[in-house]
């Protein structure tokens, strides 16, 4: 029964393929956005506490740079979904 499985997954190569990608697409974008994130809510606790006057500017620029993390994920997703489906 196992080995019907094993040849049943090397006939459907392509399909095989394609979810690797989308995976792969997923997840190094997860991966990617988490770290980012992590760094820049790290230097925005580090900077306010050396500077708590530029609060409002810090935490502005804070938004900006993670709505821009996050759509790198978005874009390694569709990157991840145009390969399975295409």
């Amino acid at each position: 029964m196992i080995l019907s499985f094993i040849f049943a997954a090397v006939d459907d190569g392509q399909a095989a393929g394609r979810a690797i990608a989308l995976g792969v697409g997923g997840g190094l974008g997860a991966v990617g956005a988490g770290v980012g994130i992590g760094i820049i809510f790290g230097k925005v606790i580090e900077s306010v506490t050396r500077q708590p006057e530029m609060r409002d500017e810090i935490t502005s620029i804070q938004w900006l740079g993670f709505a821009l993390t996050e759509a790198c994920f978005f874009y390694g997703l569709v990157a991840g979904l145009i390969a399975f489906f295409l």
